[in-house]
């Protein structure tokens, strides 16, 4: 896989919800031949990563969110329950979940998911056009060297599917690489000297991780660094498990997940615009000040005029609504205090936006009573030593005092890394090192990237076709949209990246498109034209379905409709465009329309037009 007669060919890393939904976008929309690489390093996250591997998560671990709202495409909003109800195989699983018949409000298990991505992406390969073809290989990618055209991947223990064998070090040449990492981790400085200690659980979502959890004695004092979903997991399991001890949930803001109502549906509200005042040069204090004012005032207006929304929803609806004026405001912010915000605020926003399943946070809630076995401490962990007869002592820092809590077991979930500059990956850092990427500037959150997810470097310009989907475009998401909260839960975003990206990879690579569309041919494109209008919505069924005989006569009715409007343009006497420029700017339209973030997946299948029962072939 690196020699000159190679085919066009895609190069996605990591293979979790954004590198699968994005090779799945590939390559339903590709009408020419390509192939499309799906890497991953660690094979029990292939079609998982850390959120949903069934090696990390038990089946009482259900999804923070609704199952109605997990379908890999957003257009397609029923999928995922379709699949859980009539297609998955639920031969092993457990008899609490055999039977269930799962609704939209209703909970579902986090490890099926894998199996639901791997039949979508296999249903994909299959329906895919002539020449289209998906290479699922094993290896971790160390290190990218990128040209104008082309990029060269360093990829470590490569395993190919065709059997030969495994390979030290190999380099994969590529059209274009897409960047779907996942989660980056770090080291939590305060456990330096015990992160080999058998009562430290480092990662709580592994194997190892589990097993510890689940041998622990029903009776020991358990210590879990955070307050939120994963820590929530981890009291869920031990309290399932009949755990009798106390259990410390210790974090900096001591906050609790809001428990969704039994019969929630997703739901955008539109909200005026905060009045902030129009003085340009208050500080971040004044702003904030001024912004918690807007706050309360929006949560008390949607109490009014929306009674049918249950109080705990309100500050998600809020901070939905008030998505598309956030970019604005945090210009405001000088980058310095931005960040410092969002260090000090940060799991404030995350349980303002989203919340969790009454499944998971039920049982942890009624452990939280006074004498409960659950007991919350707000406070900075400074340092966790080793304590007598293979306990440790975990000293937490708050106010002038220090406070010390001995432990038969602590578990943290402190290792999410969101800075770049620090992350513990080999192929981030040689990206940095190089200068192919840089981290976010605003936020100090993810990577920089262009308006199509282009990664850009530390000059402000592309080093070659390289993109990069999910979780590493965190910073740009929030000052670019608006998008706000726990990014790694912001699944609407991640699912849009693959299709944009998928999209914007294949106008650069497909003859079909070899002319960029001008200002004049954009401009007809947005015009009332009836024909292509039209042209448009076929666009957006071809691009939604999954079956490749329907995008086949799709793309004929496409054609034909192009064909029209040109004839229209020249009957007027106008400035012809280029068909492949003509197609490029319909498709850019198309992805527009697919991405509309504005509106629920329910409304979006809705205003394109989509079948309202029943599949997208």
């Amino acid at each position: 896989m690196g020699n000159t007669d190679r085919p066009r060919r895609v190069v996605i890393v990591g293979s979790g919800l954004a590198g699968t939904a994005t090779a799945v976008r590939l390559l339903r929309f590709a009408r020419e031949p390509v192939q499309v690489v799906l890497l991953e390093r660690r094979a029990e996250y292939r079609h998982a990563g850390v959120a949903y591997h069934r090696a990390g998560n038990p089946w009482h671990h259900v999804f923070n969110i609704q199952a109605g709202r997990m379908s890999m495409c957003r257009e397609d909003v029923d999928d995922f329950m379709l699949w859980a109800n009539d297609e998955a195989d639920r031969t092993d699983w457990p008899p609490e979940w055999r039977d269930v018949m799962f609704t939209e409000s209703g909970p579902a298990p986090r490890c099926v998911y894998p199996d639901y991505l791997a039949a979508r992406l296999a249903q994909a390969a299959h329906d895919a056009a002539p020449g289209v073809e998906l290479i699922e290989a094993d290896g971790d990618a160390i290190d990218i060297h990128a040209h104008s055209h082309h990029v060269r991947v360093v990829v470590e223990s490569l395993c190919l599917p065709s059997g030969a064998p495994a390979l030290d070090r190999a380099v994969l040449d590529a059209d274009h690489v897409v960047l779907a990492t996942g989660l980056e981790t770090r080291s939590p400085g305060f456990a330096a000297e015990v992160l080999d200690h058998p009562a430290f659980v480092r990662h709580p979502y592994s194997q190892p991780g589990l097993r510890r959890l689940q041998g622990v004695r029903t009776d020991a004092t358990v210590v879990v660094i955070g307050s939120l979903l994963s820590a929530y997991d981890v009291a869920g399991l031990l309290l399932r498990r009949g755990h009798t001890g106390t259990i410390h949930l210790v974090s900096r803001s001591g906050l609790a997940l809001r428990p969704y109502p039994p019969d929630h549906q997703h739901r955008v509200l539109s909200l005026p615009p905060p009045d902030l005042g129009a003085d340009t040069d208050a500080g971040a204090d004044d702003l904030l000040r001024r912004l918690r004012q807007a706050w309360d005032a929006a949560c008390r207006r949607v109490a009014a005029e929306f009674p049918d929304v249950a109080p705990a929803v309100v500050s998600e609806r809020v901070a939905k609504a008030w998505e598309p004026y956030l970019p604005a405001i945090l210009e405001r912010i000088p980058s310095a205090e931005l960040r410092a915000l969002l260090d000090r605020y940060g799991s404030l926003i995350a349980t303002l936006r989203i919340g969790a399943m009454a499944h998971i946070t039920d049982p942890v809630h009624a452990a939280m009573g006074e004498g409960g076995r659950i007991v919350r401490s707000v406070g900075r962990v400074e340092e966790i030593r080793r304590g007598r007869a293979g306990m440790l002592v975990v000293c937490i820092g708050g106010g002038s005092s220090l406070r010390t809590i001995e432990a038969d077991l602590v578990v943290s979930n402190f290792a999410r890394e969101s800075d770049y500059e620090r992350v513990d990956s080999v192929l981030w850092a040689n990206l940095l090192a190089n200068k192919i990427a840089c981290a976010h500037r605003r936020t100090g959150r993810g990577i920089e990237v262009d308006a199509q997810g282009r990664v850009v470097g530390p000059a402000g310009s592309a080093c070659g076709p390289i993109w990069a989907v999910g979780s590493p475009r965190e910073g740009d998401e929030l000052v670019r949209h608006g998008r706000t909260g726990a990014f790694t839960f912001n699944l609407a975003a991640i699912k849009n990246h693959s299709v944009a990206v998928a999209a914007t990879v294949l106008r650069h690579l497909e003859s079909c498109y070899d002319d960029e569309p001008d200002e004049r041919t954009r401009a007809l494109v947005d015009s009332s034209m009836t024909e292509l209008r039209h042209a448009v919505m076929l666009e957006v069924r071809r691009m939604a379905a999954r079956q490749y005989h329907e995008r086949h006569s799709l793309s004929e009715e496409i054609e034909g409709s192009l064909q029209a409007v040109r004839a229209i343009v020249t009957n007027g006497g106008g400035v012809v465009p280029a068909e492949s420029a003509l197609r490029s700017a319909v498709n850019v339209a198309a992805t527009t329309k697919l991405t509309d973030l504005s509106v629920t997946p329910r409304e979006l299948r809705a205003l394109l037009g989509l079948h309202q029962n029943g599949r997208i072939g």
